[in-house]
């Protein structure tokens, strides 16, 4: 799924997200708003991952969400 599709359909895959990574508050959802970027800094800001391995946890959740 594109970034942008994921971006445009954010409303109906915050609950995929808040299943993913349960550490991330519906007020971090609401700030991402379906934007990678942001939401890659959160999982490096809540789960101390680095830049690629948040990037990577992006990617694979991304997958499974097709």
């Amino acid at each position: 799924m594109d970034s942008n599709v994921v971006k445009g359909k954010w409303m109906q895959l915050k609950g995929e997200a808040k299943k993913q990574w349960g550490q991330l508050t519906d007020d971090d959802l609401d700030v991402i708003a379906g934007e990678k970027d942001k939401l890659i800094g959160k999982l490096q800001e809540r789960y101390g991952h680095t830049k690629d391995d948040a990037e990577t946890e992006y990617r694979n959740w991304e997958q499974s969400i097709r």
